[in-house]
């Protein structure tokens, strides 16, 4: 009697602990599949294009399946923190250059370089080395060393422009391969902006920039900085950089050319330039899919030019990263590599127009097909090949200082503070930060 109790207590036991085992794995499906998480964000369509990916993904991989998490692109950071906090992070994320040498510091991020290096389906010299540099740290300076991520895609931002409008109103079109100068490009806003119905306020604008995503081109290209060669030092009290500053403000107050802050609570420059009301905005190639349905025909010219006389603009970029903590690392790299640098992944993404090519040579042959909109997508891969940056933040051990330029601009913006003194003021404020940033960052070597 008392081995047969002791024999019923043992199958009790082994049967709770394999419950327990399944409950915290979770990563075995109950036909022996080998299961992955993968999280991101996008927009509608960059959403369906990146579902219907992972759906091919496995179909070439029996055995492996992904559950897939979605988030809102403004609350993607909140809950990767979370995510991370909780000791319950996805097997396959999307990672911000920003943050590839935190999360290495403290082993949130899995090491892929021998994976990728060592692996025949992927051939990095076919794929940008500036987005895969990206995602490279040595554990002093990123951008060098082993690979933590690899780009999803790289953004060039590039300036689009209302080719209809421009013919409409007799305004000779822009020449793709040479910017405009600071004057001429307040000259031709002033030709486009129109009052249509005669109310004494326009009804079409030139532009209407956001300034956190369009003042680093003015800035750039006037010779200005937010940061030295040594990434140490904020210099935005350069006159450089509040000359650019100043022309940026003075757009809006006075060459009204840009609407005024009431004026886009009414109607946003966004929703103005989807209705063909506004000659200039800005065209990412997450836009494509959308522009698409636009009721005018647009395309891309470069960013006017400050005093250096050359164009700037910025190249932003997600990576896709792999746990630290995953217990399927081959499966995961797998899902990583396909999404990033497979042929067969990769078209599927440049065909659902949410991305420019990884890949060189798909590259060259999508820019050179000018029958899709914009057709001047040369103007993307000039950027990634020749003037393109990276945004400032992207540096530093985190972008504080950055942020924190952007919080009190708007007084600038209305006209009631000029740039030289708001810059003379902003920058002992942002040194602090980024001092701050600096400390952290060697605490986190040790």
């Amino acid at each position: 009697m008392v081995k047969k109790k002791s024999w019923v207590t043992f199958m009790l036991l082994m049967l709770v602990s394999a419950l327990v085992l399944a409950g915290c794995g979770g990563s075995s499906g109950a036909s022996g599949d080998k299961e992955l998480t993968f999280m991101f964000r996008g927009g509608t369509d960059e959403q369906k294009a990146y579902q219907a990916v992972v759906k091919k993904f496995e179909e070439d991989h029996p055995g492996v399946k992904v559950k897939i998490i979605v988030t809102a692109a403004d609350q993607y950071a909140t809950k990767l923190r979370a995510a991370i906090t909780g000791n319950s992070l996805p097997d396959v994320f999307y990672i911000n250059p920003g943050d590839v040498k935190a999360y290495v510091n403290s082993n949130v991020l899995m090491n892929l370089t021998s994976y990728i290096e060592n692996n025949p389906d992927v051939d990095l010299d076919n794929i940008w080395k500036y987005g895969v540099d990206l995602y490279r740290y040595d554990g002093k300076m990123a951008g060098q060393g082993d690979i933590y991520g690899m780009p999803k895609d790289l953004g060039p931002f590039a300036l689009g422009y209302n080719k209809t409008l421009f013919e409409k109103e007799g305004i000779p079109l822009p020449d793709k391969d040479k910017p405009y100068t600071w004057e001429e490009f307040i000259k031709v806003n002033q030709q486009a902006t129109k009052d249509t119905n005669g109310d004494g306020k326009p009804d079409v604008y030139g532009t209407g920039f956001n300034v956190q995503w369009a003042l680093q081109s003015f800035v750039w290209s006037n010779g200005g900085d937010w940061l030295d060669e040594t990434k140490t030092k904020v210099t935005i009290d350069d006159p450089k950089f509040a000359e650019a500053l100043q022309f940026f403000a003075d757009m809006q107050n006075v060459y009204k050319i840009t609407p005024s802050i009431e004026e886009a609570q009414t109607l946003d420059t966004y929703q103005r330039w989807m209705k063909g009301e506004m000659a200039f905005f800005p065209v990412g190639p997450w836009d494509m899919s959308t522009f698409e349905k636009l009721p005018f025909d647009y395309d891309l010219l470069p960013f006017p030019a400050g005093s250096t006389g050359k164009s700037a603009t910025w190249i932003g970029s997600l990576g896709i990263g792999v746990s630290a903590k995953t217990k399927h690392p081959e499966e995961a790299v797998a899902l990583v590599n396909y999404l990033t640098a497979s042929k067969e992944g990769m078209q599927q993404l440049v065909d659902a127009k949410v991305q420019i090519p990884n890949l060189l040579d798909m590259a060259d042959e999508w820019a050179k097909d000018t029958s899709t909109k914009p057709a001047n997508k040369q103007e993307f891969i000039d950027i990634v090949e020749d003037y393109g940056r990276a945004l400032p933040g992207n540096y530093t051990y985190n972008a504080e200082w950055y942020d924190l330029f952007f919080t009190d601009i708007q007084p600038v913006l209305d006209g009631k503070i000029t740039a030289a003194d708001y810059v003379k003021q902003q920058q002992p404020k942002m040194q602090k930060l980024l001092d701050k940033a600096v400390e952290q960052e060697k605490k986190s070597q040790k």
